[in-house]
């Protein structure tokens, strides 16, 4: 993999007389004379923007020999008595000619690292301000939501606060059903492998029949479904991506030399790039095929309603209507319970209690009263359980 060096040379700002963009080469500012030291952030280098993708310098590299010659001298270094900077293989200060000493400060050389991402815009114009209009709007429609998200949360808060009420039993309410169903002869359908003769036996008081299978007639086919067959095979293709290798694009490093220029590698690497292509294989064809069967009339028995009886009442202990039953018959039962809580919140309200058995029923009388919750959308509970006498 090929390589490609250059040196970029850095600028520096002058703290004497705010000269700026002084070349790394002039350690002297060009306008005041002042040496270029280390405070003031003077020795802070910058080295202009660099290609966001491939991290090269935008900046066009150094060929002056006095420039690469100082670039290679080494880290700058700075004067014990004057703070002046010096190259680093200069022995003497150039500004008092003090000789250096172990105790010189000398700046560090950086790191091989990737060039990082320009620090400002290349235009130095800000950006545009968005149309005054847009921007309203926006406001406009965050200022609504927010309204709304307050109306509906205010809402939530109200509603959901609650206060005690007394209310009154006005009422208890019973409805009781008794069905009576008998074990009758029916015709029923069925395939024909799935019947075997078998007796029925009739119940005795409602229970412990079985209902049979006999008289199986009138047998025809009939689809009863369908099933998968193998039909062949067939070429089946699924788009697919992967990563290929489609030419080469440039990176670069750099290596800041610690006297104001920077030192840039850069390296031709594999670029790649997604590719669909299919992925194809031979698979089984399947084919739907109906699937035949005997449908077969049959008898058998089977529960059937035909009789119900319903009595209902209030204010009272409820009772089962009369309903008679014949040997191969059943009763079956069904029963509905309500207490009526009448209450004053501004104006007369009412809450209908539904109790789960008789013994909760018959636990309400009427002219109880009752300590009930309210909140603000007119939802009620009963209070401690049962009601208070």
């Amino acid at each position: 993999m090929a390589e490609r060096t250059r040196i970029i040379e850095g600028n520096w700002n002058c703290t004497s007389c705010d000269t700026r963009n002084i070349l790394a080469r002039h350690r002297s500012c060009p306008n005041c004379n002042n040496p270029r030291e280390e405070t003031g952030q003077e020795s802070e280098f910058d080295f202009g923007e660099v290609d966001d993708a491939t991290g090269k310098s935008l900046r066009e590299g150094v060929t002056d020999e006095k420039a690469l010659s100082a670039a290679n001298a080494g880290a700058d270094w700075f004067c014990d008595y004057c703070s002046a900077s010096n190259r680093g293989d200069s022995p003497i200060c150039r500004h008092c000619r003090a000789e250096r000493s172990s105790t010189s400060r000398a700046l560090s050389e950086g790191h091989e690292e990737p060039i990082e991402a320009p620090r400002a815009p290349r235009s130095r114009r800000p950006p545009p301000a968005p149309p005054p209009a847009a921007q309203g709007s926006k406001r406009k429609w965050l200022y609504v939501g927010l309204g709304l998200l307050t109306v509906i949360g205010s809402c939530m808060v109200w509603g959901s606060r609650s206060h005690g009420v007394t209310g009154q039993v006005t009422t208890t309410e019973w409805t009781r059903t008794v069905h009576r169903e008998t074990f009758q002869r029916v015709s029923r359908e069925g395939w024909r492998s799935d019947l075997s003769i078998r007796a029925s036996r009739m119940p005795v008081n409602g229970s412990g029949e079985v209902a049979g299978v006999e008289n199986i007639r009138s047998c025809f086919p009939r689809q009863r479904g369908t099933r998968q067959v193998a039909d062949g095979t067939e070429r089946v293709c699924t788009t697919k991506t992967r990563q290929e290798q489609c030419g080469t694009t440039e990176k670069c490093t750099r290596k800041k030399m610690g006297n104001g220029y920077m030192k840039e590698t850069c390296r031709d690497e594999p670029k790649y790039c997604s590719k669909s292509y299919q992925d194809c294989d031979m698979r089984t064809r399947y084919r739907s095929e109906p699937v035949f069967d005997v449908s077969c009339t049959y008898d058998t028995y089977a529960w059937q309603p035909v009789d119900k009886k319903v009595e209902s009442d209030h204010d009272c202990a409820p009772r089962w209507p009369a309903l008679t039953s014949g040997a191969l018959d059943r009763l079956r039962r069904e029963e509905k319970y309500a207490v009526r809580i009448g209450y004053e919140d501004g104006d007369t309200k009412e809450h209908v209690h539904e109790p789960k058995s008789e013994t909760e029923f018959l636990s309400w009388k009427k002219g109880q009263s009752v300590p009930l919750e309210v909140n603000n959308f007119g939802s009620t509970n009963i209070l401690a359980g049962d009601a208070v006498r």
